[in-house]
């Protein structure tokens, strides 16, 4: 079983200097998500991608998402093989909301000395300003938007100059990202096929639970 980072066990500081947080409902991971994670690791030349499975997501219902334990399970079967990732239980062990400014306040008391690099969908970036305590966000990390090829963000950066300290934001194009955990889930509900979208443990862990039949 792939090691967890800094949750189950004892947690402590590292000389790690620049860390990626991947974070995400992971409803399934999937190998956008992978991909994502690998070109970020290779692009900004980081030591190491902590994938971070949300708890409760504060914009959802719970009932709308599989359990938290099972997708935290889901990211360790998919990125097991992968020594620069690791996933951590930080949110997923929470009895309450998960939000990004509180997880990245937790990872700086860890990890002291490193720079923390917030990797997530171009979506869920153009709504940083809905988030709580935004600035205390900008201030603790440098984000990391995945997009589709074509896609641009520059609307969106004018509108994060009323963040201060304004949020240093990075593009990251992924042509992986046409694969969706929306169209996953709609798929298996369709009975139509999802193999090859995603790790093959993860599509057969999916097929044994019954996830996302209804």
């Amino acid at each position: 079983m792939k090691r967890e980072v800094a949750t189950n066990d004892e947690r402590r500081t590292t000389n790690v200097s620049k860390i990626g947080i991947m974070g995400g409902t992971f409803d399934p991971i999937h190998y956008g998500h992978l991909v994502t994670a690998q070109e970020a690791h290779h692009k900004f030349k980081l030591d190491k991608v902590i994938f971070m499975p949300v708890g409760i997501p504060p914009h959802k219902h719970s009932e709308e998402v599989v359990e938290a334990r099972q997708r935290y399970f889901m990211t360790i079967m998919a990125t097991e093989d992968n020594e620069a990732f690791e996933v951590s239980d930080m949110e997923v062990s929470k009895s309450s909301p998960s939000y990004t400014v509180e997880t990245l306040m937790a990872l700086k008391e860890i990890y002291k000395q490193s720079e923390f690099y917030f990797i997530t969908g171009a979506d869920a970036i153009i709504e940083i300003l809905t988030w709580k305590e935004p600035e205390k966000a900008a201030a603790l990390t440098k984000f990391v938007a995945a997009t589709r090829p074509g896609f641009s963000l520059k609307k969106f950066k004018g509108s994060i100059s009323k963040i201060k300290p304004v949020p240093e934001l990075h593009e990251l194009e992924v042509p992986a990202l046409a694969i969706s955990s929306t169209d996953i889930r709609r798929r298996v509900l369709q009975g139509r096929p999802i193999r090859y979208l995603l790790p093959d443990k993860v599509w057969r862990y999916i097929h044994s639970k019954s996830f996302y039949r209804n």
